[in-house]
């Protein structure tokens, strides 16, 4: 009989714990799982210099890494909660319906064939397709000009192809695997000109490395609306996203991060953006 009481007394210690431990991991799943507890990750570009860039002792840095860092912070993650983790272009919105991410802030154009997919908060920045030539070079003054000059297309990238088919036909397209090979050349003047986003083109060229050798000739031939991707429906956190884009506006952080990240290039950027204006 006293073995069967000491059972019987431990059986019900035993179900008060397991009781507890089970209330313990539904609060924490909770935490986890809401804005202001756990960890939140956040889907960027990690080879942009001044939009998003892994630098060589694993931090982040840019433009789109400050965004994403304010954001976060206004949804209640501290910055060592905060996981970035890469998503290359064709990989955006696949990241955001499977759930990976959070929210992504990649130089992501709010365009109507995503918007089938995801939903965007913003946006963030308007940016313009533009050129990067040689400070010293003052013989391309305007899109025509680059008729017969050796233009740098990264290869996959149709800005350049838009700028032949529409602006320049004449061009001559040099195709590079990537834009840092594309800077080398103009440096080296194997190629005279360099186009994708404009505020792409100013995070390279505000390098340490690049300081002073390339201007932007401020063509401003698209109009390219960064947002911040996230799951379709989730309205909720669109709203959240969108009133922390406005208060970084307004208390000045979105100026600093602006000047911080492309203030070296001398980026003409457009003043921030309105919340839900996407200009055609």
């Amino acid at each position: 009989m006293q073995l069967r009481k000491v059972t019987a007394a431990s059986a019900a210690v035993l179900a008060l714990a397991l009781t507890a431990t089970a209330c313990g991991s539904e609060d924490k799943d909770d935490a986890a799982g809401s804005d202001g507890g756990g960890k939140i990750t956040i889907g960027i570009k990690i080879d942009q210099p001044g939009l998003g860039l892994k630098t060589p002792d694993g931090k982040f840095a840019g433009f789109d890494v400050d965004i994403a860092t304010y954001v976060a912070k206004e949804l209640g993650y501290d910055a060592k909660n905060i996981e970035f983790v890469e998503t290359k272009s064709a990989d955006r919105e696949t990241a955001i319906e499977r759930g990976d991410v959070k929210f992504i802030a990649a130089t992501y154009s709010i365009n109507d064939e995503r918007l089938q997919k995801v939903d965007f908060a913003g946006p963030y920045l308007l940016a313009h397709q533009d050129v990067l030539v040689r400070a010293d070079d003052n013989s391309i003054k305007s899109p025509e000009d680059l008729n017969s000059k050796n233009l740098c297309s990264v290869t996959g990238s149709t800005s350049a192809k838009n700028v032949k088919d529409k602006l320049a036909p004449k061009a001559q397209l040099q195709n590079y695997g990537g834009y840092s090979e594309c800077l080398t050349g103009l440096e080296n003047k194997a190629v005279d000109a360099l186009t994708t986003d404009d505020s792409i083109l100013a995070g390279y060229a505000a390098q340490d490395a690049h300081k002073g050798k390339f201007k932007l000739a401020g063509f401003k031939m698209t109009n390219e609306n960064y947002g911040i991707g996230l799951k379709k429906g989730d309205a909720d956190l669109k709203k959240k996203i969108d009133a922390a884009l406005t208060k970084m506006v307004s208390d000045g952080s979105w100026d600093k991060a602006v000047e911080a990240n492309f203030g070296p290039a001398n980026y003409k950027n457009e003043p921030a953006p309105k919340i839900g204006n996407v200009v055609k």
